[in-house]
């Protein structure tokens, strides 16, 4: 009997070890940049703002070179879903503007398949262990993914050559390729929740319906098709379509991806595109947003 015991309480603190080092994280996932992130540095809060600023539970920042493409750069995203996000671990997913075309394309193309479940303890280059006994799972366990400024249906600034630049990523930031890249309405399940920001003014001639100065509204509300659409808020006489909240078509009929819901539209265009070193633009409200209800 006293045996039995022994192992009965030797599994139930087993049981209550796993238990007690489950975590949650948020990763924040940056957009193009000149290279100014170190990638692998989940400390490297130099994009946003701050790193003080609460941003939702364990944050992490997801750093890549953000002037090279998606597919030689998804890795760095992998890496992190890897070390964060599997075993008994499980993350948000906070992502801005080209961020949301790495998290995109890291789900679509990799989240059926099978990972190492790792330590959540990175070494220098990002790169998390596994765990002993070398256990695996499908996908990671990622809660949901929210969005500032999405560009994963591109913008028409790449597509003109406005960013004319070396950036190789400008390549993939042009409208057609951004939206043939990867099956969008391939998310695994997770829910994509949208903020999409209208105050445009430097570049609004090119772009599309409302926009914010980087990004029309057909991208950052994940509305779908092969091409950009004008896409507006209610109201606006000499616009093609109203972005409709939610998960609801444009009242011109164009649907949104696959599980992806806009949470917030930008009726007053109070928002542009940037982060201006503090948590600023449409970032500020996600950032709000995972503070509340990333936990």
């Amino acid at each position: 009997m006293k045996k039995l015991f022994g192992m009965v309480l030797a599994a139930a603190t087993m049981l209550a070890g796993t238990e007690a080092a489950a975590a949650r994280y948020t990763l924040w996932i940056h957009g193009r940049n000149s290279g100014t992130t170190q990638p692998g540095n989940y400390n490297d809060f130099s994009y946003w703002g701050p790193a003080s600023a609460q941003a939702g539970v364990n944050k992490k920042a997801v750093n890549w070179d953000g002037r090279q493409r998606i597919g030689t750069q998804n890795e760095r995203i992998r890496d992190a879903l890897d070390c964060f996000c599997t075993g008994s671990n499980q993350c948000y997913i906070a992502a801005h503007s080209a961020g949301n075309l790495q998290i995109g394309y890291a789900l679509s193309l990799y989240g059926g398949s099978t990972r190492q479940v790792k330590n959540a303890s990175p070494n220098a280059s990002g790169v998390c262990g596994n765990v002993s006994g070398g256990a695996t799972q499908k996908g990671w366990n990622i809660l949901w993914v929210g969005v500032a400024s999405g560009a994963a249906g591109g913008s028409e600034l790449a597509d003109i050559g406005e960013w004319a630049t070396s950036d190789a990523l400008v390549t993939d930031l042009k409208t057609t390729n951004a939206r043939a890249m990867y099956n969008h309405n391939e998310t695994r399940g997770k829910a994509f929740y949208m903020f999409a920001a209208a105050k445009g003014t430097a570049y609004s001639f090119v772009l599309p319906g409302q926009d914010d100065e980087a990004v029309a509204y057909h991208s950052t509300g994940g509305v779908s098709g092969s091409a950009g659409s004008s896409q507006c808020n209610p109201g606006d006489w000499f616009c093609g379509a109203t972005l409709n909240m939610l998960t609801q078509p444009s009242s011109d009929g164009r649907a949104k991806w696959a599980n992806h819901s806009l949470v917030l539209r930008d009726d007053r265009e109070a928002y542009n595109h940037y982060a201006g070193g503090n948590w600023g633009g449409i970032i500020a409200p996600l950032r709000q947003y995972m503070a509340d209800y990333a936990y």
